[in-house]
């Protein structure tokens, strides 16, 4: 394979000549953020403020027959999916597809897409946003939230730039 003579890469953002010490070492051991009663957590692999706004990178372990996330898009960031271990259902924006071990689903700004563990096995998978956001209050709030659904559901989830196509269909709330 042969390579062009000028390659486009960003601006430096580190104008320093030698290099600082700034690595986040994160043991596999370490406990999730949030767990949910019915078997689900969260890590938090790389914060929008760890990162300094570069991506998110969230390690999500699913109970069986968990709900994930219905069918939405995102106005400021990229969503993918890696899965890790056991069967996720992908929605690709146009169809249902089953992501195993390996698999990897990458979603651009403005893409539809939705997932769920419909096994009877649990599943663990990682999701990367980019460029970063401040995701953690929404993972943190959305159960509590969602009970109470209506137009403070919507709402939240538009501050958290998560636009649920069920949220602006005729006679929704």
């Amino acid at each position: 394979m042969s390579y062009p003579e000028h390659l486009e890469y960003p601006e430096p953002r580190y104008l320093g000549d030698k290099g600082e010490v700034n690595a986040v070492f994160r043991p596999a051991g370490t406990p999730p953020d949030i767990s949910s009663p019915g078997g689900g957590s969260t890590h938090y692999l790389a914060t929008n403020e760890s990162t300094g706004g570069e991506f998110g990178l969230y390690k999500v372990d699913l109970a069986a027959r968990s709900a994930g996330a219905r069918t939405h898009f995102h106005k400021a960031m990229s969503e993918s999916f890696y899965v890790l271990s056991g069967e996720l259902e992908l929605y690709d924006g146009e169809k249902w597809v089953t992501g195993r071990e390996g698999d990897f689903l990458y979603v651009p700004v403005g893409g539809l897409h939705a997932f769920k563990n419909v096994t009877d096995e649990p599943l663990s998978m990682l999701m990367l946003f980019s460029p970063g956001a401040p995701r953690e209050e929404y993972f943190e709030r959305v159960a509590e939230v969602s009970q109470r659904g209506g137009e403070e559901l919507k709402q939240f989830r538009i501050r958290h730039d998560s636009y649920f196509t069920e949220d602006f269909e005729a006679g929704a709330e």
